[in-house]
This record gives structure tokens, C-alpha cells and sequence, in this order.
């Protein structure tokens, strides 16, 4: 799959320039600006900037994310291409506490260090997956140590992938109390959630009525047609004045892309043209950097009838989720939100062998799930 991504994203550069408009009606309102003299160094000076929800805090249009720096050929490439994204004006980066048992959230500490960690918004998710805010905050620790910092810009839960999984975040004892706790604490600045399997589950989360700041899901032309989060999900974040984090523009394994049916930058530039404040973009190489910088450096808004057109090319191959799998397939739920919930999984899965192997994180603990009553 990775491969696949950067040949993908080298084919698609520069090949929809017709398409690049001065407005688009989905931005219409949302702020973005380019960077000041109070950017990082290097080519930030070509970075856009946009504001983090209802925050003043401002953060990349596009994210680094966490999950493919354990997918890097090599420990120093991987520290390399967080320092060029660093310099390049990107700020805002993603991650996770089990993603490779960990791996990833300690590949990006030791990246930021020198100095670096100052210069960027740093978030990672919290997996108890249906488990007790007690062990949240032990995987907070765990987090800051790997990151080598006191405290996190950003704490979202990971996965809201499953019917239940709003409940047992609202229930007595569950990670929302975590939340709670972190922010009063001063480990944490802002809280939020994550998920791509249903629309339904993000409203849910929504409407019990915590004040999140951030709200991540998949956003790409061919969601816009299948089960859409960018249709149910997306407004509602923007009406309540939260984060709107883009994930998954490239529908999460490029297969659209080999398919012929989009090119990589019409993706990344549709994704980008919607109201959010940043695209978490997935870079497992230099070159699939570069790539992204290029495309945001020239990045123009796509109009409104050039979406339209996209996502009307899309939907014949839309309706059956065969372009962004996550949504229809088990394989793409992480095995760990699968486990606390007693469901089967893919041993197969490169992770999940890396997982039984280890067999010393607390994802094997049984753990009673905390009661869900609402809080």
C-alpha cells in the first residue's frame, strides 16, 4: 500500500492545474492565511495556516500523520522527514498511543527534540477503546514520556468505530472523566475524537453533548457519496464551532487512484477545499512530502462546480465502500479496538502480530469496561 502511495502521488502532481480556481464556496468564511514572520524557518513562508475551531490557535492546512512514520524505511529518514516537515511550516502532527505498540509517538519525540516541540501542535489519541479513564491517563503518561514533553496540544479518542463506543465514552469512570482530569491538569490543552467506520457514531458523540475541540474523520471524494461524513459529520462540527480534522483524502489505501478513476492531487486539493482546518496527510517517504509541499505551495481552492464534477465522477464506484475500505471491511479496524470489545481479528495483520509478539501492553489486561451511564 505504501508504495503504491508515492507512485500515486508522483503520477498525480501537477496534473489537474485546469481545475485550480480563487474561491470555493465550501471555504467561504474559513479563515486561512499564509504564514508570518513568526513561522518556522526554511520555506514556511509558503505554508497556509488556518484557525483551530473556535480557538485563536492557528495550525497547517496540512498534518503530518503519525501512523506512517512507523512505515519509514529507516529511523534517521523518519526523524528527517519530520525535521523537513518542521521546516517546511507544518505544525500540526498526529499519532496515536498503540500505533506499533508505540513506536511512532517515540520516533516523533525524539524528532522534536532541540527546540522543535515549541514550533508545532502536537496531538496523539488515547486507546482504551470502551475501557476505563484510569487507564487513559496511564496511556497519557505513557504518551509525554515518548514524547519527551509535559503536555499535549491535542488528546483525542481514538476510533469511534462501533455502536456502543459513545456510550462506554460518556459511561461513569470512561475517558471523558480523563479529559476532564488532563485539562485541569495542564497536561492537556484540547480534547477530541476520531473514527471513519460510520457517520452515525460521530453525531452520537456529538449529541450527548460534550464540549470537544476537535472532531477527526475521513474526507474525500468518494465519502461524499457513501455514507458521508463530509455531508452529516462535517457541518455539525463547523455550526458548534469545533476543529474539523481532515483524514484519509487519499481514501486511505490510493486504490481510486491505481483504479484511474481521481489523481493524487485532485484528492488532496478537494480535501483541502473543504471547510477544515487541516489535512492529515499520511507520508511514508521524503518524496511523498515533497510531494504534498509542492501541492500546497501552488494550492488554489477548488470551485464548487469542480467538486460537484468530482464527486459525480467518483459515485459510480462510490456506493460500494471498494474505494475506502475502512468503512465496509474489518481488516481496517485497528486490532485493539477490536479486542476490549470481544470481537475477532485479522492475525494476519502486520500489527497485530507485532502486538501478540510484544505481549506485555495492557490492550491483553482484561479490564471490566466502566458502567455505561451517561455522565
Amino acid at each position: 500500500m505504501n508504495t503504491t502511495r508515492r507512485d500515486f502521488l508522483k503520477v498525480g502532481a501537477g496534473a489537474v492545474t485546469a481545475t485550480s480556481a480563487t474561491s470555493a464556496k465550501p471555504n467561504h468564511g474559513f479563515s486561512s492565511t499564509a504564514s508570518g514572520s513568526s513561522a518556522p524557518g526554511g520555506d514556511a513562508g509558503n505554508m497556509i495556516y488556518r484557525r483551530f475551531g473556535r480557538t485563536d490557535v492557528r495550525i497547517s492546512a496540512i498534518g503530518v500523520g503519525g501512523h506512517h512514520l512507523g512505515d519509514v524505511k529507516t529511523l534517521d529518514e523518519a526523524v528527517q522527514l519530520v525535521h523537513e516537515a518542521v521546516d517546511a511550516g507544518i505544525t500540526f502532527f498526529d499519532n496515536a498511543w498503540e500505533y506499533y505498540n508505540g513506536k511512532t509517538e517515540t520516533i516523533l519525540g525524539r524528532a522534536l527534540r532541540d527546540g522543535r516541540r515549541e514550533k508545532v501542535f502536537l496531538m496523539t489519541k488515547v486507546c482504551t477503546h470502551g475501557r476505563s479513564g484510569r487507564l487513559a491517563m496511564q496511556m497519557l503518561e505513557d504518551s509525554l514520556r515518548r514524547y519527551q514533553t509535559d503536555h499535549l496540544d491535542l488528546w483525542q479518542i481514538h476510533g469511534i468505530v462501533y455502536d456502543n463506543d459513545p456510550e462506554l465514552a460518556y459511561a461513569k469512570g470512561g475517558v471523558l472523566e480523563a479529559f476532564d482530569r488532563a485539562k485541569k491538569e495542564g497536561k492537556v490543552r484540547f480534547v477530541g475524537f476520531t473514527g471513519h467506520k460510520d457517520p452515525a457514531f460521530h453525531l452520537k458523540m456529538l449529541q450527548l453533548g460534550y464540549p470537544f475541540d476537535s472532531v477527526q474523520m475521513p474526507l474525500n471524494p468518494f465519502d461524499a457519496n457513501f455514507h458521508s461524513f463530509e455531508k452529516q459529520v462535517l457541518p455539525e462540527v463547523n455550526r458548534r464551532g469545533m476543529a474539523a480534522l481532515g483524514m484519509k483524502s487519499m481514501g486511505g489505501t490510493a486504490w481510486g487512484i491505481k483504479a484511474g478513476v481521481v489523481q493524487a492531487e485532485e484528492m488532496l486539493r478537494y480535501a483541502m477545499s473543504l471547510p477544515v482546518a487541516t489535512t492529515i496527510c499520511g507520508m511514508d517517504s521524503l518524496d511523498v512530502l515533497h510531494q504534498n509541499l509542492r501541492i500546497v505551495r501552488g494550492f488554489q481552492p477548488m470551485t464548487q462546480g469542480v467538486m460537484e464534477a468530482l464527486r459525480a465522477r467518483c459515485a459510480p464506484t462510490a456506493a460500494d465502500g471498494r474505494f475506502e475500505p475502512y468503512k465496509v471491511s474489518l481488516r481496517y479496524d485497528n486490532p485493539m479496538t477490536r479486542m476490549p470489545h470481544g470481537f475477532p481479528f485479522d492475525h494476519t495483520q502486520r500489527e497485530v502480530t507485532e502486538m501478540l509478539d510484544k505481549a506485555d501492553g495492557p490492550w491483553l489486561v482484561p479490564e471490566v469496561t466502566p458502567e455505561t451511564s451517561r455522565r
